[in-house]
């Protein structure tokens, strides 16, 4: 019995002694303290001689020393050991470039490649170590060495990463499309590892060289995949009419099965402002599709491009399209996003909100989800706020607030509850939900929320009767309804009576973000100069600086005045919403690759 509790004292005792020198071994080496990291690592290969991270670990630490002799002998006498692992010659070989001894090395180096021809499956190993030590050139003859006498064996990711760390972007893309074609990694996957080479201009060399090898492939060997990657790089250098082509050759191919890849491209192409292929896109997609919601989509979509500089007997047009689009597609749970879309058209462009009331609370009779009730009660509330009913959009609003608590519709529904008290004037029980929402799982809410509690408590302390607060309030009320003259006056009277307190800057803010919706840039121009010269140190300077950054680069054309305010951000305010936006938008003026 006392043999056994010895013995069980002893290994105890043994494994921790291990674990010890283990651990100081490892914490010297990464403190650069060779000297000590060396003893502990002779005592770990003592004891176990087959753990290459330990023979490794003490070779680097003899050579960090410029010991080489010690390194040379040691590793001769592994290598004299029986099956010793291939990669050791590659150290040895290293050992000697290190002594300007590249003949010596050289030999080393092919004898470690010789074993490959013996046995393929070391190919991986040996080709990791040549990159370990950045022999670039032979750890591709190692990778492609083994796949050519084992077919089985595919290295095509190891032989891409080294070819994009020499530059030899072609290659890199030929062998991250092996992978994908023999089915050894996923679109996205590769998709990912090539981005940080392409940028938004098409004639940039790397974007070139993969339009190039895309197209020969799909010379030799026609597959979806090649009009698939095609299609993604138009839409990365923002040629939407190229990426339309490749898409509809997929949606034929395809047999059209879906156009969810054509409207994701019409959004994208909306979104970048592409109106005349965006239109395009969504006429095809009503001319060839069966699903009846997929062509209502696409008609929206259509309706909201004519929209966009409607006016007059234009919008009398289109009520008609809304009418007829309903005579078609009725009333029902199917086509909620119909009768919103008519009801805010009604409302928010035709300033007739009582028959949208009426519409919308009619489809609430409809048998509906709890999601898509609230889809619909949000939206008649925003109608019951611009016809001035606040008290019932409130009720709307805190149903959905109560009924989905953790859902982004109801932190949405809690923020249009403070954004309605707020119009109302009752600016506590604004700061109550806004103090909530502020560690909203949306960034978007969040942000909102941050800037509306912020500009009511900012504007309380200073003026007890929120004088100013009050008036901004009914600016932005007149701006929710579209009255953009009588917004941009009512905001002109704080600047004329209420100058040098804190509401100015909002007021200025605001006013040039509804000169900006007006095209008159000049006017938007000037505000936010005036924020970033009198209101450069407060909360409202980096929102300044990235709205006049982006009217620099997509309106007045002056790409280096945009990168001035989008550096200032960069440098000035790390923690600011717009932080990563301006980065790329910079690196994108800049001419850098973007991720």
């Amino acid at each position: 019995m006392r043999f056994i509790f010895f013995l069980i004292t002893y290994l105890a005792l043994s494994t921790f002694a291990f674990a010890q020198d283990d651990f100081l071994a490892k914490q010297y080496f990464a403190d650069g303290d060779f000297e000590k990291a060396v003893v502990f690592y002779e005592k770990l290969v003592e004891k176990n001689p087959r753990r290459t991270e330990y023979v490794q670990d003490l070779v680097a630490c003899y050579q960090q020393l410029e010991r080489y002799k010690e390194a040379e002998d040691f590793l001769n006498q592994r290598l004299k050991d029986r099956n010793p692992y291939p990669t050791l010659l590659i150290d040895l070989g290293y050992n000697y470039a290190l002594q300007e001894k590249e003949e010596m090395a050289q030999t080393y180096y092919d004898k470690a490649l010789g074993i490959i021809s013996k046995n393929p499956n070391y190919g991986y190993a040996i080709g990791l170590q040549f990159q370990k030590y950045s022999l670039l050139d032979m750890a591709i003859k190692a990778f492609q060495t083994s796949m050519k006498l084992n077919p089985a064996l595919n290295f095509n990711f190891q032989l891409a990463r080294i070819y994009g760390e020499q530059g030899n972007v072609e290659a890199m893309y030929n062998s991250y499309l092996n992978l994908v074609i023999d089915g050894k990694t996923s679109k996205s996957n590769i998709l990912r590892s090539i981005d940080d080479f392409v940028s938004e201009d098409a004639e940039n060399k790397n974007n070139i060289l993969l339009k190039k090898v895309l197209l020969e492939r799909a010379q030799k060997n026609p597959d979806i995949l090649w009009n698939e990657l095609l299609s993604w790089l138009f839409v990365q250098q923002k040629q939407y009419g190229s990426a339309f082509r490749q898409e509809k050759a997929i949606f034929k191919r395809m047999n059209g099965s879906s156009t969810t890849r054509l409207e994701n491209l019409g959004n994208d192409a909306l979104d970048n402002e592409e109106r005349e292929i965006a239109k395009d896109i969504y006429s095809y997609i009503i001319e060839n599709t069966n699903n009846k919601i997929t062509q209502l989509d696409a008609e929206l979509n259509l309706i909201d491009i004519e929209l966009l500089n409607a006016s007059g007997n234009q919008l009398d047009a289109i009520q008609k399209k809304y009418e007829a689009l309903v005579d078609e597609y009725g009333y029902q749970t199917q086509s909620l996003q119909l009768q919103v879309a008519y009801a805010n058209f009604l409302t928010f462009t035709k300033n007739d909100p009582a028959p949208a009331e009426k519409l919308l609370k009619n489809s609430l009779e409809l048998p509906l989800s709890d999601r898509g009730t609230a889809y619909l009660k949000l939206a008649l509330g925003d109608i019951l706020v611009y016809d001035k009913k606040f008290n019932e959009a409130l009720i709307y609003f805190s149903q959905i607030q109560q009924k989905l608590k953790n859902d982004v519709l109801g932190q949405d529904a809690r923020y249009k509850v403070a954004q309605t008290s707020f119009y109302k004037g009752d600016f506590d029980w604004a700061l109550t939900q806004l103090k909530v929402l502020r560690s909203s799982t949306s960034q978007l809410i969040a942000n909102d929320a941050m800037q509306l509690s912020l500009l009511i408590s900012d504007n309380s302390l200073e003026d007890s009767t929120q004088t100013a607060l009050k008036k901004y309030a009914r600016a932005d009320f007149l701006a929710y309804q579209n009255k953009t003259d009588e917004a941009i006056t009512a905001l002109d009277d704080i600047l004329e009576n209420h100058k040098g307190e804190k509401i100015e800057d909002e007021a200025l803010l605001k006013q040039a973000q509804l000169f900006d919706k007006q095209k008159k840039y000049e006017e938007a121009q000037l505000n936010y100069q005036k924020i970033i010269t009198f209101y450069g140190n407060g909360i409202l300077a980096d929102d300044a600086y990235y709205a006049l950054g982006e009217l620099y680069r997509q309106v007045l054309n002056d790409p280096q005045k945009a990168k001035e305010q989008y550096e200032k951000i960069i440098y000035n305010y790390q923690d600011s919403y717009y932080f990563p936006e301006a980065r790329k938008n910079f690196r994108i003026l800049r001419g850098d690759a973007i991720n």
